[in-house]
């Protein structure tokens, strides 16, 4: 299983429930944003998608995600 991380801009519980419907539609991954970091990092761990994949789907949501 890989584990990506990045910088993101998704800062607060709100930002985190408008996220979570796109990166529920993500099969067989886990996720979480440590939004007590500076950085908001978001962690994903996944068997199959690309960090590509991940970033896309976190920008069509409507946040910025940098890979670490």
């Amino acid at each position: 299983m890989k584990t990506y991380k990045f910088k993101t801009n998704i800062n607060c519980g709100s930002c985190i429930k408008a996220v979570t419907p796109h990166m529920n539609k993500l099969e067989g991954i886990t996720w979480e944003v440590d939004t007590n970091n500076p950085d908001k990092i978001l962690e994903v761990k996944s068997e199959t998608l690309e960090a590509s994949e991940i970033k896309n789907t976190v920008e069509k949501a409507g946040f910025k995600a940098e890979q670490l």
